[in-house]
């Protein structure tokens, strides 16, 4: 069993070997390096996820309470998406960050964090899931702030007040269970049987702040105020894995209280899955509006991330099979698609130096592959069919009508329409402006932007997927069918 240590050790050394030795100053050496770390580590880390059977405990600190390892059919859905984005992006980042200091420094955290995502997806309890949770805010906290600037200091600083913050929400909650369940490691339907009224009233208190806490990562009001600020800051690949992947690690930890450790059927009917689902409308209508209203790029990406991934919350707070099957479809769909968005800014910021989008009239005639990228992220980010947006909305609002959920039967499918509406309002006007600028726009300032081969590929690859997942979701849902059934 201890090959389930691989996974989060061999990125972490990898990662601190690149501060240690000074060969790694050297750009070539370097990226070779780190090259052949993501894919090693990303390899490792499947090969283990799937072939590796039974627990491993480190610690055990009392006779409820131990830090230990396992996977499961949701270890494998998680540890495949950050596994493959982790690499995408980091291939990407090799010439971004050439315009950026402190290279070494960025890919040593880099590979650092993805060690300790990859704990999260093994944790087999609520304690070790706690623990590397932390862990993943403090590496992840270097990649804010990289730039050492005033502003993303802080950013770093509402990063971190936001995640502790949080996580002290979720570990009161947590003491509260260990103390009144009969606690045991994450099982398919949760552990809480029958408990008198009075301590279930109560956990149900406790059950709410840990979904509030847990959901600041996944951008939830009212803990979500800290992407929009992060994002702007970081490093565009920095920016994409902080959307794509650590606010899906928030989505993960609440898979994880609901689905296997509290259960479903405990908090259904209950005022706690109303609340969530209203937090989860609310989150999903205002960051759509806010997106809508902003004028720098990357902002209002990140706007956009704190509505989309609300979807997924809200597909999870319907605790149904469809409403899950769609919120899972959305995981992986959205964080394809704003990987991507993110990585178009990179290269719009890094090729032009332009951060507003008012500035991007004619983008397309200089960059014209990117913005054809951009284009397909857009459709699919709306909804519209074939993309692969469509397929995890249509899920989603099944799940909402075929619902005994009162008056968000009809508000879910609503508001998510409404968003999908804003969307493509905040979306679309940079396709449009960037292919047909107007008729008084001077054609003799776009010179063609030659785009790194290590930064269009990924962009391609991402494009590719987000129509193509679209295309075939049967790629897709059956792996989620294993989880679910």
């Amino acid at each position: 069993m201890l090959t389930l240590l691989l996974p989060l050790l061999l990125p972490v050394i990898l990662g601190i070997m690149l501060f240690i030795f000074k060969c790694f100053d050297k750009r070539n050496i370097r990226n070779a390096f780190v090259g052949a770390a993501l894919i090693i580590s990303a390899a490792v880390t499947l090969i283990v996820v799937f072939n590796t059977e039974g627990t491993l405990t480190l610690w055990k600190i009392t006779e409820s309470a131990s830090i230990t390892l396992k996977c499961d059919p949701l270890t494998r859905f998680f540890a495949v998406l950050m596994s493959l984005m982790w690499t995408l992006v980091g291939f990407y980042a090799f010439d971004y960050m050439k315009h950026e200091e402190s290279e070494t420094r960025f890919f040593a955290f880099y590979l650092i964090v993805m060690g300790v995502l990859s704990g999260i997806y093994m944790s087999a309890n609520l304690i070790t899931l706690y623990l590397f949770y932390e862990l993943m805010t403090l590496t992840s906290l270097p990649l804010v702030l990289h730039s050492l600037t005033k502003e993303a200091i802080s950013a770093g600083k509402k990063y971190l007040f936001y995640s502790i913050g949080g996580a002290f929400l979720s570990l009161i909650s947590i003491f509260y269970i260990y103390t009144k369940c009969n606690v045991s490691d994450f099982v398919a339907g949760g552990f809480i049987g029958n408990i008198p009224a009075e301590d279930k009233n109560m956990l149900l208190v406790f059950i709410f702040l840990a979904l509030v806490g847990f959901g600041c990562k996944a951008g939830l009001f009212p803990l979500q105020d800290w992407l929009p600020t992060a994002h702007p800051v970081a490093p565009s690949p920095a920016s994409a894995v902080l959307s794509g992947v650590i606010t899906k690690s928030g989505v993960f930890v609440i898979i994880r209280l609901v689905f296997y450790s509290i259960g479903p059927e405990f908090i259904k009917d209950t005022w706690v899955q109303y609340a969530w689902m209203g937090l989860a409308l609310l989150t999903v209508f205002l960051g759509s509006m806010m997106a809508y209203n902003e004028k720098v790029m990357k902002k209002r990406f990140a706007y956009s991330t704190v509505s989309q991934v609300s979807y997924v919350l809200f597909g999870l707070s319907l605790l149904s099979a469809t409403g899950m099957k769609g919120a899972l479809l959305h995981v992986i769909f959205h964080s394809v698609i704003k990987d991507g968005l993110f990585l178009v800014a990179g290269a719009i910021i890094v090729y032009t130096g332009v951060k507003n989008v008012d500035g991007l009239k004619g983008i397309a005639k200089r960059m014209p592959t990117v913005i054809w990228c951009f284009t397909l992220y857009a459709l699919a980010l709306i909804g519209i069919p074939p993309a692969s947006g469509f397929v995890s909305k249509w899920f989603l609002c099944l799940g909402a009508l075929e619902g005994d959920i009162g008056v968000f039967r009809f508000l879910g499918p609503a508001v998510l329409l409404i968003s999908a509406l804003l969307t493509a309002g905040y979306l679309l006007p940079i396709t449009i402006n960037g292919f047909f600028p107007g008729s008084d726009f001077d054609y003799s300032k776009c010179e063609k932007c030659k785009v790194s081969p290590l930064m269009l590929v990924p962009l391609i690859i991402l494009a590719v997927a987000a129509v193509g997942f679209g295309l075939f979701p049967d790629l897709i849902t059956n792996a989620i069918d294993a989880i679910i059934f």
